[in-house]
């Protein structure tokens, strides 16, 4: 049977794993699915069409599986997916998708969310990301995996936030970040190469030199953009990183920080 305070609200039809933790007062409703090791703590709500994955612990007065901020949402049966090991400390609030963006809000794994941030409708975030305090994402964004967000970021709707991207406190963040970089300012422009992050992932300094090249080339030569990149798969192509640095510039939708 699973820990569950007498004072929670645990709805008949939810899942909850033998082993999860409900604390007091808190509420799951009935499409909630709760795995192994999952901690929910005093005062959280859990709700929606939701699944919690493995050794994820939610805090205090945090509301996940909401509805979603979106005006053309009418109850359509859409859910959000977290997966193991994150942490999302105290208010925060995770919403559901909306079926016109696909239908689910997607958080990876090992992820640290902190106090009051916001995950909006329809965004995806990677693994092993950093979500500082009172960030923001509206509905939409993309984080990939490794990215930190400082306290206070604010990201535009259907903006990506590339892998591996640091951004400064209070960022305004309106075109995408490219892979690897720091960024910072409203709006946001890009500042350099996250040489700290890389190193602490532990990147082969072969692979932090061809990055290094490929930013050179992309946004410090007279090159325009399309022979930049061209120049960069010719001599950089075989490695992987710099690969996704390309494919990730060419699929820019809203323009990208420079």
């Amino acid at each position: 049977m699973a820990p569950i305070h007498p004072t929670a609200i645990v709805d008949p039809g939810a899942e909850v794993a033998s082993d999860a933790e409900i604390g007091p007062y808190s509420t799951v409703g009935p499409d909630v699915v709760l795995e192994a090791g999952v901690v929910v703590q005093a005062h959280a709500v859990v709700t929606g069409i939701t699944r919690v994955g493995e050794r994820t612990r939610i805090f205090p007065f945090s509301c996940v599986g909401g509805e979603p901020q979106d005006k053309s949402f009418a109850g359509e049966s859409t859910q959000l997916v977290i997966g193991k090991d994150n942490v999302i400390r105290e208010h925060t609030t995770l919403h559901v998708g909306t079926k016109k963006g696909g239908g689910c809000t997607e958080v990876g794994d090992d992820n640290l969310i902190m106090n009051g941030v916001h995950v909006a409708h329809d965004c995806r975030v990677g693994s092993h990301t950093i979500i500082a305090s009172y960030s923001v994402l509206a509905g939409h964004v993309i984080v990939e995996d490794h990215a930190v967000l400082g306290g206070y970021t604010g990201v535009l709707q259907f903006t990506r936030i590339g892998e591996s991207v640091m951004a400064a406190g209070n960022a305004k963040i309106s075109q995408d970040a490219p892979p690897f970089s720091m960024v910072a300012g409203d709006r946001a422009r890009l500042v350099g190469i996250n040489n700290v992050g890389l190193k602490r992932r532990g990147l082969p300094d072969e692979t932090r030199q061809a990055i290094k090249r490929a930013f050179h080339l992309i946004f410090n030569s007279k090159l325009r953009l399309q022979p930049a990149l061209e120049q960069v798969r010719e001599e950089l192509g075989e490695v992987p990183e710099v690969q996704h640095l390309v494919q990730f510039l060419e699929k820019s939708e809203r323009g990208f920080c420079r």
